[in-house]
């Protein structure tokens, strides 16, 4: 049957080889609360070895959109995983809880030798930027589905908070509060379809040197999101943040809202705001407005923390990069 199926286009011995591929490098994520073995049918995790013990649970499931087709043109497969586990990491922080465990969905049309071990390692790597564990996930060879050489990626994470410390805590946060932004590592996972086409309209390439900064254009984009658990998991314990908006798709017009009560609005200092020179080339290469990039892209800000007053300081001593862009105001 396995010969039938391989001349169908799908090669089970190959997948077994990769599950045993990666298993060490699974198992290197390991935490309390799982030991990250590969090959059941589901994986465990013991809240209770954890620490918790009147948690909730929180999950979160991304993608990394078309910033995929700038790894196959650029033939790099081992940053892109950790793009993934920031997509999903970073959302279940922004509800003040600890990723735990992460599972991966990769699916191509033809298991190409070293690629797929590629992406597993940049998951296992951003699963340990996040503290969590790579406890499962699914290889799919689909014959037909994909061109050759390109495949789809999703993520699915889940961690918990202790119910008092569930953010946003829209009850407590009053005109006044502070915002305070934590630098993005570049365009992280959003606006690459908008990306590649003012990259193609300016006829570029992605190894022609950067006209903002040093290195590639492709190295500039290829460079992983940040994931934000090391810096701001500690404050979230500590009680110092009322909310946290992880700025993705829709930037800081769209996602800070979503961390505010009725009542309150976001006022921005524009100083604060300069857009870094990634931002600014593609604001001009693009002919694109202010607020188009603000609203496309992270603008510079891939964190935004909503802090009283008196926590201000604490906060910017935790992060040493980050820096105040605003406050709330009433609506």
């Amino acid at each position: 049957m396995s010969e039938a199926y391989k001349r169908a286009g799908v090669d089970i011995e190959a997948g077994d080889a990769l599950v045993r591929a990666i298993s060490p490098i699974a198992k290197a994520t390991a935490r309390p609360g799982a030991d990250a073995a590969l090959g059941g049918f589901g994986g465990l995790f013991d809240l209770k070895a954890a620490g918790y013990d009147d948690p909730l649970l929180v999950s979160g499931t991304d993608g990394v959109g078309t910033k995929l087709m700038l790894a196959f043109a650029m033939g790099r497969h081992d940053t892109i995983g950790i793009d993934l586990v920031a997509m999903c990491a970073n959302d279940v922080l922004a509800q003040g809880a600890e990723p735990l465990f992460f599972l991966d969905y990769f699916a191509t049309g033809k298991l190409e030798p070293g690629i797929a071990e590629a992406v597993v390692a940049g998951i296992a790597e951003g699963c340990k930027r996040a503290g969590c564990t790579l406890i499962g996930g699914e290889t799919a060879e689909m014959p037909g589905m994909y061109e050759p050489g390109h495949y789809d990626l999703a993520g699915f994470c889940v961690g918990a908070v202790d119910r008092a410390r569930l953010l946003p805590r829209t009850g407590d946060m009053a005109p006044g509060d502070v915002l305070i932004g934590l630098p993005s590592s570049g365009a992280h996972s959003n606006g690459y379809s908008l990306i590649r086409r003012i990259v193609a309209d300016q006829g570029l390439l992605w190894d022609d040197a950067s006209p903002f900064g040093e290195g590639t254009i492709g190295d500039a984009f290829l460079t992983p999101t940040r994931l934000y658990v090391s810096d701001v998991l500690p404050l979230l314990r500590g009680g110092a943040v009322k909310g946290f908006a992880h700025i993705t798709g829709g930037g800081l017009t769209d996602n800070v809202p979503r961390a505010l009560p009725e009542g309150l609005t976001p006022a921005y200092d524009d100083a604060a705001l300069a857009l870094p020179p990634l931002f600014s080339w593609l604001k001009e290469a693009g002919g694109l407005s202010e607020a188009e990039v603000r609203r496309t892209f992270n603008a510079g800000i891939g964190a935004a923390l909503i802090v009283a007053p008196e926590r201000v300081d604490a906060v910017l001593s935790a992060c040493a990069d980050a820096k105040a862009i605003g406050e709330l105001r009433p609506a």
